[in-house]
């Protein structure tokens, strides 16, 4: 399929009569994949910059509020109680300390902050514990994000009322392939959790990790399905497998970086205004790639020492590498130019 056929094949999905938006088949976004890569790049590239400052990121911190002893299977996740990864059972930290994070966080240039907990989902005590952080994290004028498990009916809305502004819960990876990964949770558990997110006006962060060993079909596949969400995700991790002995994930053949680069560009065509967030595996990524990532139309990233369990890259490498590259930090509230809407959607 020549290039000109994709750029022209998701609006023969549209629905002229009703206005419904355009939906991506998985052939669609798999003939995106096999782009030339010069092509696809230029393409992601064009895309970005009819909605984002091509020069602009932003910059988000993680932190781990409560640290191993998950109940879950997740073959790629060290926090699982069922593997020995060193990942100790933690308890939940104290308001005052996720505060001191997310000043810290702040002062470095971060302007939202994740907080994310190794639960299944939270009990009422549990989520009464986060409700205190997100309003106190809010106080400190940064955007909020938690990412908590599964959600129960009416937990969203406490979550919204307490101010949150982005709830993260990733769907991983195709519908085909997450019986591979994940057999303790469905993909339908997730999906519940993403509409009572919805249904509560919570801006929803839903994206999924590659490298896990599945085909070029199933990330096409991922990026569908996460682009066919109506609205599809209004921030968009992408993760590249960080391989932690103990899982069973470990020793899984690593992916192609520009594999990773073709993934990155795909989301950015198929959400065209989505954040889209170079996420975990950046550490183990060369700058080189990194800076392909933000052509290819990354426009955020994960910020800081750590994330959940596994390391980043530190804040004086990424500030010089933003240097280098003529990128800077996007400010607060700023994701969108003012002549967003313009362009594929």
């Amino acid at each position: 399929m020549d290039t000109a056929t994709v750029n022209e094949t998701p609006r023969h999905h549209a629905d002229t009569a009703t206005g419904a938006k355009p939906r991506w088949t998985v052939e669609q976004v798999e003939a995106l994949f096999n782009l030339s890569f010069n092509d696809l790049i230029y393409r992601a590239q064009s895309v970005h910059r009819a909605h984002f400052d091509p020069n602009a990121v932003q910059l988000s911190t993680l932190l781990s509020i409560k640290t191993g002893g998950c109940p879950e299977d997740c073959g790629y996740c060290p926090q699982a109680a069922r593997y020995h990864t060193g990942v100790d059972n933690e308890d939940t930290l104290s308001v005052d300390d996720v505060v001191a994070a997310a000043r810290a966080a702040k002062s470095q240039g971060a302007t939202r902050f994740c907080m994310g907990a190794a639960w299944r989902g939270p009990k009422q005590r549990e989520l009464d514990q986060v409700i205190a952080m997100v309003k106190a994290v809010r106080g400190l004028g940064m955007e909020t994000c938690a990412t908590l498990g599964l959600l129960k009916d009416g937990q969203a809305e406490q979550l919204k009322a307490a101010g949150l502004d982005y709830y993260n819960h990733n769907i991983d990876t195709s519908p085909e392939f997450y019986g591979e990964i994940i057999t303790t949770r469905t993909q339908q558990d997730r999906l519940d959790t993403l509409a009572r997110v919805r249904a509560a006006e919570i801006h929803v962060c839903c994206g999924g990790i590659v490298g896990m060993g599945e085909p070029r079909r199933s990330r096409a596949a991922l990026i569908a399905q996460l682009a066919n969400m109506d609205p599809y995700p209004e921030s968009v991790p992408i993760n590249n497998l960080v391989q932690v002995e103990g899982t069973p994930l470990y020793g899984t053949e690593k992916l192609d970086l520009l594999e990773f680069v073709r993934t990155i560009a795909c989301a950015r065509i198929t959400m065209p205004k989505a954040m889209v967030r170079l996420s975990a595996g950046r550490r183990e990524m060369p700058e080189g790639i990194q800076a392909l990532c933000f052509l290819a139309g990354a426009n955020s990233i994960f910020y800081g020492e750590k994330l959940l369990t596994t390391g980043n890259p530190d804040v004086e490498n990424d500030h010089a590498l933003f240097a280098r590259l003529g990128l800077r930090p996007m400010e607060a509230n700023g994701e969108e130019r003012a002549d967003v809407g313009r362009g594929e959607r």
